[in-house]
């Protein structure tokens, strides 16, 4: 229970109880609960979608503030490491410069630019997404990420020597991998095929872009982990995005 805490507190502005002693052991174990952590998260979004959807209808303010929502219960943690990855990615550096710029706590014109590209493409995709999809996406949409978060930690080396990052990495095997799998699919795949889908693909997509990444940085860092996240949330919105636009289609894999 104090893992899950620990992981909860870490990934979200969430506080169930004040926890200000962690160890490394604490992160460590965290790691393969951050489904659940998830699972918090998406339960908070979709309630949020239930609300605005039945209040305001499905428009573009509704889309704005589903897209605020995660800014403010993460803290923008995930969406800062998704800019400094940027910025280091496309600096057009040499390895190490990279793993330097993305290390600056300030955000440069790669990152603010790719963010805010980011926030164009997902706010287009709730557009286009079926309001009765919106509760259901937004519910596998963090568990599905943080899955992908998990995959970054477990399955790829740590790109520097030292950092909070590597504290996760080093405390990370199979059974993180298995344990955070079990629960993710236990939670995604009974809300039905479409889920199960944007379970499989945003998988797919989590594993081509962390060894993107560490073809290019030499191995992944936290910064990575939270590029992941976010662009497996993308991934999972794009496919109940695309699948509206075939009610046939989405029909039938919603059943």
């Amino acid at each position: 229970m104090n893992s899950f805490l620990v992981g909860l507190q870490f990934l979200t502005r969430i506080r169930i109880v004040r926890q200000t002693v962690w160890t490394a052991e604490d992160f460590g174990r965290s790691t393969r609960f951050f489904p659940l952590v998830g699972l918090v998260l998406g339960i908070c979004y979709a309630f949020a979608a239930w609300i605005l959807v039945s209040v305001l209808g499905m428009r573009a303010l509704t889309a704005a503030l589903l897209l605020i929502l995660p800014l403010l219960l993460t803290g923008g943690l995930h969406a800062d490491g998704f800019m400094d990855t940027a910025d280091g990615v496309f600096s057009g550096r040499e390895r190490e410069r990279k793993l330097e710029i993305m290390k600056d706590s300030r955000v440069g014109s790669f990152g603010v630019v790719a963010f805010v590209l980011l926030m164009f493409l997902q706010f287009a995709l709730l557009l286009d997404m079926s309001p009765p999809l919106l509760v259901p996406v937004f519910f596998v949409m963090p568990i599905i990420g943080r899955m992908a978060m998990v995959l970054a930690v477990s399955c790829f080396p740590y790109a520097r020597a030292d950092g909070m990052g590597k504290t996760f990495a080093d405390m990370a095997d199979r059974g993180t991998v298995a344990i955070a799998a079990v629960t993710t699919s236990v939670l995604v795949i009974p809300i039905g095929l479409l889920a199960t889908l944007a379970l499989v693909l945003g998988i797919v997509f989590a594993l081509l872009f962390c060894r993107w990444m560490t073809a290019i940085l030499g191995g992944v860092t936290g910064d990575v982990y939270g590029a992941a996240t976010v662009l497996t949330e993308t991934i999972v919105l794009a496919v109940f995005s695309l699948a509206s636009s075939y009610s046939n289609v989405w029909g039938l894999l919603w059943r």
